[in-house]
């Protein structure tokens, strides 16, 4: 019997906090947007946090998104402060004129719909979009702006077209994706809204049924009450009498 006809079993891949940390920390400095000397990680039972001050709000997603990475991670906590240099601080009027300009010339944003509240660094989207993706677009132009300390997306999503059904497209969407495994996500369905509950190998793949249920025309709101539960596919020992040697 070969490695490749033997049957492949689930085993969840329990790492230590201590194990857990040195893997985060070891993953902010692998990422060239981080300044990992300047963010302390601290774990308890899968739970990461983040703490520190970093020079731009750009940095702080970059480290939260490294941490979310990392195989084991079950949840993070994001306390990073930014506190801009001098080079980056700007006013508030610099900030909301960069904001205005990144939203027109984002192909994937109607500028028209939203409006932007700057207050001593602190970004507020507010406005009505036909798609999730087009709020994430709309904070995602924000991030990399000089000057930002923290962004508060208000945007409300309201799709134009109809639902049709919701679930089944859903349901579709996570049996062709390479990541997933859609017999451990179920998709619960209340008009527009879309509750998904189960359990997922990393907070990637979470992520990723999110978006994958956001994905759905004529959806108003996700809840992601998916937990993320380490596990690894190995390859199951082969029987007593298959490693046997021949008489």
């Amino acid at each position: 019997m070969t490695t490749d006809t033997l049957p492949k079993v689930e085993r969840e891949l329990v790492k230590s906090d201590h194990e857990l940390q040195l893997d985060v920390l070891r993953q902010l400095e692998w990422v060239p947007r981080v300044d990992a000397a300047r963010v302390a990680v601290a774990v308890q039972d899968g739970v990461v946090t983040l703490s520190g001050r970093v020079a731009s709000y750009a940095q702080r997603c970059a480290a939260e998104q490294a941490a979310k990475s990392v195989f084991g991670v079950r949840a993070v906590v994001n306390k990073i402060e930014v506190e801009p240099t001098d080079d980056t601080k700007v006013t508030d009027e610099d900030i909301a004129a960069a904001a205005v300009s990144a939203l027109k010339w984002n192909i994937f944003v109607p500028a028209r719909n939203i409006k932007v509240i700057v207050d001593h660094g602190w970004v507020t989207l507010e406005g009505v979009v036909n798609w999730q993706f087009q709020k994430e677009a709309a904070e995602d132009a924000m991030r990399n702006l000089s000057g930002v300390i923290g962004v508060t997306n208000r945007i409300v999503v309201r799709p134009r077209v109809d639902p049709g059904d919701i679930k089944s497209r859903i349901e579709e969407a996570f049996r062709r994706h390479a990541v997933l495994d859609a017999r451990r996500i179920a998709v619960e369905v209340d008009g527009r809204n879309v509750i998904l509950r189960g359990d997922v190998g990393s907070w990637v793949q979470r992520d990723v049924a999110e978006r994958a249920a956001w994905s759905a025309p004529g959806v108003e709101r996700v809840e992601n009450h998916i937990a993320v539960r380490p596990v690894r596919t190995v390859t199951a020992a082969p029987p007593a009498e298959a490693m046997a040697p021949a008489h």
